[in-house]
Formats: structure tokens, sequence, C-alpha cells
């Protein structure tokens, strides 16, 4: 398929399939099945990047980066996707990519030299610390019980989160909570860098989780007790945290969209490579209707998600939030890879949900996209508010109401 990308789009994204292709999925297939990815050959592989001359696209030069716009990056996240350890050298891997990008769009210069430019480097890991308990925020972020107090010159966080990805192993956290309590949350929220390390955060465990795969991303639980933070570390605007929590969450759920598209693609193809081998009941198992036609349909849906997914990205670079399609392209895209992942794996049988091909890893990760960055059930909400704002009654004029028969209708005629 041929899409509305720009030349300099289609020659990243080329260049983004060579290095797949010649370095990438060579050293994931030498690989014993669900063996963990070594921090040597991360840097292995981020150094092949930037051969290639793909590392962090989607990033301003001097931080580091390319500085493509994103519209134009997204090509590259796709081919990034085909492979877990692709997103990890082209440093576009989640969760560090979107608060790379929330450091880019809101952060001073201090914050970004202290924070972005070593992230965009490969030197820290960061985790987004947004995520409560029960009784606590979740898909309804207005029940964030999190909070910081000013204290002088300092900020005084106490809370308990959980399901902050790379939470363990981060270096910096970034964390949302309330700074003005007497405020509807999404005017008295702020986010703050927290720094690992900091007095009061207890990294209490990596919640046990499906999904992970050769890169093992943990998902943390902390309590933050009496964590003291300067009042610079304050990230964005004072109160404006869900602002800029959703200027992070609104392309992260795109770029999520294009990397899971390009599991979803390589799923498909290795699932046809082994359908025109294996053999059962007197042909090739890629002679039966119903599993030609099956795969006819995921890739249907993938072309769709991938359109809409670009229509959207067209109108967040125009300037637009694109709530609503972002919505529509976050729950679309989240099943119909799910689907397309789930197909691929019962093509391959045994050898689907074995670990010698990469389909069950991407098979227990793409579970979760229905939920990470907002569950289903949130986003068909969002599109539903916007369907129903503008009901045409109009439209029902013609009915015949009780009591009403409407005699005259007829006669006019």
């Amino acid at each position: 398929m041929r899409y509305n990308d720009s030349d300099q789009a289609r020659e990243v994204a080329q260049r983004a399939h060579d290095l797949m292709e010649e370095v990438v999925l060579p050293i994931e297939r030498e690989r014993a099945g669900g063996m963990a990815v070594s921090s040597g050959t991360i840097a292995e592989l981020r150094e092949a990047a930037r051969e290639y001359d793909v590392y962090a696209p989607q990033i301003p030069e001097e931080y580091g980066g390319m500085g493509l716009s994103f519209r134009d990056s997204l090509p590259a996240f796709e081919e990034a996707g085909r492979s877990m350890l692709g997103q990890v050298a082209m440093r576009v891997d989640a969760p560090d990519e979107g608060n790379m990008h929330l450091l880019e769009l809101v952060g001073d210069d201090l914050q970004k030299e202290t924070y972005l430019e070593p992230l965009v480097a490969g030197e820290i890991k960061s985790g987004f610390s947004m995520t409560e308990p029960m009784q606590g925020a979740g898909s309804d972020p207005k029940m964030i019980q999190t909070t910081a107090e000013k204290d002088g010159d300092e900020w005084v966080i106490d809370g308990h989160k959980w399901w902050t990805s790379q939470g363990v192993e981060a270096d910096i956290l970034i964390v949302l909570a309330r700074t003005d309590p007497d405020a509807h949350p999404y005017e008295g929220c702020s986010l703050f860098l927290v720094p690992a390390d900091a007095d009061g955060v207890d990294v209490i465990r990596d919640v046990p989780h499906m999904g992970g795969g050769n890169r093992g991303a943990s998902h943390a639980e902390i309590r933050y007790k009496n964590v003291r933070v300067p009042e610079e570390h304050l990230l964005g605007e004072l109160n404006q945290g869900f602002t800029h929590a959703q200027e992070r969450l609104g392309p992260a759920r795109l770029t999520h969209c294009m990397r899971y598209s390009g599991m979803a693609q390589r799923s498909l193809d290795i699932a046809k490579a082994y359908i025109s081998e294996r053999q059962g009941f007197d042909s090739t198992l890629s002679d039966k209707q119903s599993l030609r036609h099956r795969i006819a349909d995921a890739e249907t849906k993938l072309h769709m998600a991938r359109t809409g997914i670009r229509d959207a990205a067209d109108r967040i670079a125009a300037g637009d939030e694109a709530r609503v399609p972002v919505s529509m392209c976050k729950v679309f895209t989240a099943n119909v890879t799910q689907e397309a992942i789930d197909l691929a794996l019962q093509c391959c049988g045994a050898n689907g949900i074995g670990k010698d091909l990469p389909i069950s890893d991407f098979y227990e990760a793409v579970r979760a996209f229905r939920i990470v960055d907002g569950a289903d059930e949130v986003h068909r909400r969002v599109i539903a508010r916007a369907a129903f704002e503008d009901v045409p009654e109009e439209e029902l004029e013609p009915l015949t109401r009780f009591g009403d028969p409407n005699r005259d209708r007829g006669a006019q005629h």
C-alpha cells in the first residue's frame, strides 16, 4: 500500500526497514526463545541505528535526534514495531519515547539538558507515574489521590502509584499529583520530575504481568512518602498537569498504534510463510479458503488502521488536538492488531505458542494495548460523547407520535 507520506518519511522508513532486515531481525533470530536481551546488545543495536541514520527520528537534532516532524517519523515507528528489539534500537520505545516528547514540549532549558538529552542518548531511563491502585486514578483519572504540597521552595509529594512502566529501572520519574485540592482535578494537578533515588521514593515491586518479551520491561508499584523536590522540578505549568499529560498521550497513542501495526504485520508475514509450507489434509494450509479469507480480512483492517492513524497525525500536525480521531485510532488499532496476532498464532499451531518464533511474545504484549493509554471503554466513551453532541432531531419529524395520528401528512401528496 502507498500512503500520503512525504518523500523524507519514505526514505527514513526504508532505512529503518533495512536496519530491521539486516541487523535487528538476524540478532533476534539468533537468540533462544524468551531470552532476555543484554545491555551490551542494546548498545550494539543503537549504534547500528545511528549508522543507518534512523536513531530517534522524532527528536530535534539539538537534543540528539534526527529532527523529523511527528507525522514524518510515524512510518519508521511501524518498521521498528516489527520487533521489540527494533523499538529499543531506534529509541522509539515506550515509555521513554512519550516522556522525551513531553520534556521537549514543556520542559525548560535546564530540564532538557539534565534529563532529555541523556534520555535521547540512552544514558538514563524514565517512568511515567500517573496510574494509582484501587480507589485512586485509573481509567477515571479524576480519582487521583497523590498530592504535592508547597513547603518553602520545595514540593512535598505523598501518594501511591502503580503500573509505572519501566519504574523499576527508571532513573527519573514523571509524577502526576494534585496541587490544588479545591479545584477540579483537570485544573488542579501538576507534573513533577522526581529522581528515582530521592528520599521517600519506595519502589515496592514489579507488578507481575503478562508480556514484556525479551525486553522484560517492568510495571512498578511505587510509594511516595514525604518526597521533597525543588520547585524547579515542576514540569510545565502549575496546575496544568492534565493538559500536559494529554499533550503527551495523544501522540503517544498514535506511535503505539504504529508500533503495534508493525508487530501485527510481521506476525501475519510469519503466518503466511508458515502456512505456505505446512502441509495438512492433502494440500498446504495456505490453499485452505477459510484461512486465506481470514488473512485477507486482517490485512484489510490493518490498512484501514494505518490510514486512520495518518489522518489523526495530520490533524495534530495542523494544530488540532484530534482527541476523537486519536481515540478512534487507539480502540480500532488495539483490537485489529490483537485479532491479527491471534490469527497468526493460530495459523502456526504449536509453533505459534512456542518461543522459537516471536508471535507468542507479540500475543502477550498486544493484549495490554487495549488497556494502556486508555482502555477501550474510555475511548469509546470519548467517541460516543462526540457522536451524540448534535443529534438531528428533525430527522424524526415524519414519525407518528402516540395521540397524534398525523392524518394530514398523506393527504398532502
